[in-house]
């Protein structure tokens, strides 16, 4: 059934390493040198991704800190902001003091010439009145700076004991 051809198995050994040399001459070199190119394409792709990611966490962690320095920045801004509106405040209230004080002040110094321009008036009506009812009670003819000077006597007199 199955018999053994020396004449074959030496035809197909001596093809077989025919075949060999021939692959390894002509297809071997080149297809180790196929893959060892594409070993070096998958190290150095390796490595430029491990240098994307490195640098990938340098510009994450650059952003994080410029992130947090743009938040301390914000926070002092505000804080300035409040701060200055503060000032401005008290500012504005001061001012707005002083300028309410000023003008009491000045109320006080009007009501003031107003009374004295009033007891002026007042004390020249009197100082008349007294002397048209001292003229009539007297019914005697004084002249004029004689009259005047009694009147401002009762003035004084009056004003003396009104405590003024």
């Amino acid at each position: 059934m199955l018999e053994i051809n020396s004449g074959l198995i030496l035809w197909t050994i001596l093809t077989f390493v025919i075949v060999l040399v021939i692959l390894k001459s002509a297809a071997w070199k080149p297809l180790l040198a196929a893959l060892a190119a594409r070993e070096e394409s998958i190290r150095a792709s390796l490595r430029e991704a491990a240098d994307a990611r490195g640098e990938a966490a340098k510009l994450l962690e650059e952003n994080r800190r410029q992130l947090a320095q743009a938040e301390v920045q914000s926070q002092r801004i505000i804080r300035e902001g409040r701060d200055m509106g503060e000032r401005l405040k008290a500012e504005l209230l001061e001012k707005a003091n002083a300028t309410s004080l000023h003008m009491i002040e000045q109320a006080k110094e009007e009501i003031r010439r107003e009374k004295d321009a009033a007891l002026i008036q007042l004390r020249a009506e009197a100082g008349e009145l007294v002397i048209a009812a001292a003229g009539k009670i007297l019914d005697a003819n004084l002249d004029t700076p004689k009259q005047r000077q009694l009147a401002d006597a009762a003035i004084r007199e009056i004003a003396g004991a009104s405590g003024r």
